[in-house]
């Protein structure tokens, strides 16, 4: 019999040696998601359109999964409240079909608000944490500050940043997972 600290070794052992022979799957992924983040970067409106219909389609899906689960299982506790969340999702997810411009508004709207918030909460961390994270802390304070200065451009810039604001981010974000993926991949191949 096995302990748990000896099967996590073992599952690390396996994780690490599938990485190192499939290397070039995660390059050729790290590439094409850098890639397409740049593609994503050069036209932002129409990126931004299109995940707001994309999550359009999310919660119009989910929330039909959630419908017919929810009268598949109408004797379970909860089926009104489990009623409203499947038709909220629907809602939801037919109005950002329908209405993708307003929608991308309302989700830049959001986007702002959530980076407002994270700033706000980062920098109070950092702030409590100045003794034991020593020279540390003042990468929070950083992230925090970027985070709160990310909202004020989004939030002053509305209406027109809901142009650009979601697809920029969305483009930066798959831009950074390439490059951790090919910086993985690398990292790998000379590990052999």
């Amino acid at each position: 019999m096995t302990t748990p600290s000896q099967d996590f070794e073992r599952l690390q052992l396996k994780v690490s040696t599938e990485v190192r022979e499939h290397w070039k799957a995660f390059l050729f992924e790290g590439i094409l998601l850098a890639l397409l983040g740049l593609a994503v970067i050069v036209v932002p409106p129409l990126a931004s359109l299109a995940i707001t219909i994309f999550l359009g389609w999310l919660f119009l899906v989910g929330g039909v999964v959630g419908l017919v689960a929810t009268f598949w299982a109408r004797g379970m506790p909860g089926f009104w409240w489990s009623l409203l969340s499947a038709a909220l999702s629907i809602l939801v997810g037919i109005l950002l079909v329908v209405q993708p411009v307003q929608g991308m508004l309302t989700l830049t709207i959001l986007l702002g608000a959530y980076f407002l918030a994270e700033g706000a909460v980062t920098i109070m961390y950092a702030l409590e944490h100045r003794r034991e994270l020593s020279q540390r802390w003042g990468w929070l304070l950083t992230a925090g500050v970027m985070d709160i200065i990310i909202a004020s451009v989004i939030i002053v810039g509305l209406p027109g940043s809901a142009a650009w604001a979601i697809g920029l981010l969305v483009g930066l974000n798959m831009i950074f997972g390439g490059a951790t993926l090919i910086g993985m991949a690398l990292a790998m191949r000379n590990a052999r």
